[in-house]
């Protein structure tokens, strides 16, 4: 079964979720900003795909907190702070792939 891990208000999350219900697709939804992670979660994630990719430049957070300027460790802001998380993730047992545009969608089918 997919885990689609993303926000309710990302729009290329709801748009996975429509992709899998519209082809019978077994998947579990976790909004991260009601639940957060588990440190095997985020394990599998960073094993699959780089955490500086992860990080959502674009988002309010990310701006506000000036993270442009600063040196950080991508992993463990990423732990802390989940908002700063690129959505959807699409994972599959052991592996991850980020979907960056709607086009990729369908790529989440080679995870089986």
């Amino acid at each position: 079964m997919f885990q689609i891990i993303g926000n309710k208000k990302c729009i290329l999350t709801k748009k996975a979720l429509r992709y899998c219900k519209e082809r019978n697709i077994a998947h579990q939804f976790v909004d991260t900003s009601l639940r957060e992670l588990s440190v095997g979660e985020w394990e599998k994630i960073f094993h699959s795909i780089e955490a500086t990719s992860l990080i959502d430049s674009s988002s309010q957070y990310y701006k506000k907190e000036g993270y442009a300027w600063r040196e950080y460790d991508a992993k463990e802001e990423l732990m802390e702070h989940p908002s700063l998380l690129r959505t959807p993730i699409i994972k599959y047992k052991q592996r991850a792939q980020l979907i960056e545009r709607e086009d990729d969608l369908p790529l989440m089918e080679t995870l089986l």
